[in-house]
């Protein structure tokens, strides 16, 4: 299990964390959201919560909470510049569907990970 970072999103992300005071590390994850089902959260982390699994990938700690593992594990996180847009793009294997504005995906093991 893990989230990886390609070295363009790690250069990125480096310069986010060099620019966050107490900057520990990436946080991943999802939340309920839109038409499809969850959609991505990404942050800057100053420390790992109780319920964070790390992953280390290019010196950086990715944080991934135990809720949103299901969703993301395996997934590439990238960082694309094409002329004037700048972007995160996330290589998840495990998206069957996504809305079509992009914004929200259900994944292939169908399971919500907040439900009761």
């Amino acid at each position: 299990m893990a989230v990886s970072l390609t070295p363009a999103a790690a250069d990125r992300i480096r310069g986010y964390l060099a620019e966050t005071p107490g900057g520990y590390g990436l946080r991943f994850g999802v939340r309920k959201s839109g038409c499809s089902g969850f959609a991505y959260v990404v942050d800057i982390a100053t420390a790992p919560g109780p319920d964070d699994l790390v992953f280390e990938t290019a010196g950086i700690p990715v944080l991934v909470d135990g809720d949103s593992l299901a969703a993301v594990d395996g997934t590439e996180i990238d960082f694309v510049a094409q002329g004037l847009n700048q972007q995160f793009v996330f290589r998840n294997p495990n998206v069957s569907a996504e809305c079509g504005c992009g914004e929200s995906f259900t994944t292939s093991a169908g399971s919500d990970p907040f439900s009761a």
